[in-house]
């Protein structure tokens, strides 16, 4: 009987062989599907740029997309929480549908001037693709839950142009404080050919620039863990401003497509009256802005406020670009007070706010790398992970479990949308 030893690296091949293959075809579909996206969301916001009257058809948009919703999206409504959900607990297969509403839901969202993301389309897609190819390659359940982690590491990759943060990404998002290994390769390869396929179609993604990082100090470290713990207390506030709002929301207007009819209405009448237009749609050219020059104190609060209520209602889209912009202009309203340069803020808070919303420090920090480079590597790490810290056992995702908690009074395994019960259930004891 030959050792162990002399046959392992053998047995690896056809392993290798097969999921390069499945991560392949999940990752040319993934980054296809949000090369079309993106450059769907860049004619729409063009569009609405040029037209700004089409503000005030938000809350007929808002209708009709509550209403397909309410009529075709029930099954897949819980967008990347189900997809989560499914990860952990595999039950059925992701319907088919879930692709195509979500691309033109949140297509429409940016058209008439709602403030949201795209992440969340993206890995919503990237999910759904990876579920058509578990059915085409008769995949099984543990392989299948595989292959949705390559789907949302995809489809991360592909819309931010992040490949190695889109990898971790996929593997960290599922459970506070833990790093899914099993998938690891699928995740690594589907990420980097979503990112390369998308880049094929022509996608240019934009392009931050931190133009000097200090060497690492004393006074700049003391400086990043301030800035890290408003960064996590922000990213926290975001988290569970938008779940008390959506749950307030759904209490008081018991027909769901009139939720975002009346969101709609809210986001038009107080942008108008305040003639804020930089807090609608994704923010781009604020976020650029935020690297370059002074903005003012207020605008990290304005695009918070405008998002919670945008998507808080029930439109489509995602949380993390707002995060960016809502991290990095805060980042620049630090930059008056602490001691680092304020682009270097601005970089960090477009990283950390995200990274204490999702409980993503791994991610977030090799995102800063891939976006502005290795100086600012030691900074951001710190950031990050002050902002994981202090963002508490809350975040966007609510279907996330508990992996290791931060701190001991929490028990592994429960999800985040549990924690509140728990903790009322404490309290009256």
């Amino acid at each position: 009987m030959k050792p162990l030893k002399s046959i392992e690296p053998f047995a690896m091949v056809p392993y290798l062989a097969r999921w390069l293959l499945l991560s392949s075809v999940l990752g040319a579909l993934a980054g296809s599907a949000s090369a079309v996206f993106l450059y769907a969301l860049d004619r729409a916001t063009d569009i609405r740029v040029a037209h700004a009257w089409l503000l005030w058809l938000l809350p007929v948009a808002g209708f009709v997309t509550g209403w397909v919703y309410h009529r075709v999206g029930k099954p897949v409504e819980g967008g990347n929480n189900l997809l989560i959900d499914e990860i952990h607990d595999p039950r059925k297969i992701v319907p088919k549908r879930m692709a195509p509403l979500v691309l033109v839901a949140t297509v429409v969202t940016h058209l008439f001037g709602g403030s949201a993301g795209r992440e969340g389309t993206a890995v919503q897609m990237g999910g759904a693709l990876a579920d058509q190819v578990t059915r085409l390659f008769g995949l099984d359940r543990e392989d299948r839950r595989i292959l949705l982690m390559g789907g949302i590491a995809a489809g991360f990759s592909s819309v931010f142009g992040t490949p190695l943060a889109g990898a971790i990404f996929g593997l960290e998002v599922l459970a506070i404080g833990r790093l899914r290994y099993d998938a690891l390769l699928t995740c690594v390869a589907s990420s980097l050919v979503a990112d390369q396929v998308c880049r094929v179609w022509g996608i240019h993604h934009t392009v931050y620039s931190i133009a000097f990082v200090p060497p690492v100090s004393p006074l700049g470290l003391a400086s990043v863990i301030l800035a890290g713990i408003a960064f996590g207390v922000v990213g926290m506030l975001f988290a569970d401003s938008t779940h008390a709002l959506s749950a307030f929301i759904k209490r008081k207007i018991a027909y769901a497509p009139a939720r975002p009819f009346v969101g709609g209405i809210v986001v038009a009448v107080v942008a108008t009256a305040l003639n804020v237009p930089q807090y609608l749609g994704l923010g781009i050219p604020t976020i650029v802005e935020s690297f370059n020059h002074p903005l003012p104190v207020y605008d990290f609060a304005g695009k918070f406020g405008f998002t919670v209520v945008t998507l808080a209602s029930g439109f489509k889209g995602g949380e993390v670009t707002p995060l960016f912009y809502i991290g990095a202009t805060l980042g620049n309203a630090l930059g008056h007070v602490l001691a680092l340069p304020m682009p270097v803020l601005a970089g960090l808070g477009f990283v950390a706010v995200f990274a204490g919303a999702a409980n993503t420090p791994v991610a977030s920090t090799v995102m800063a790398i891939e976006l502005f480079g290795a100086d600012i590597g030691m900074y951001a790490a710190l950031a990050c992970v002050v902002a994981y810290l202090f963002s508490g056992h809350t975040g966007i995702y609510r279907a996330q479990r508990v992996g290791q908690a931060k701190h001991p009074l929490l028990p592994a395994g429960m999800r985040l949308s549990d924690i509140p019960a728990l903790r009322r259930a404490r309290n009256d004891d």
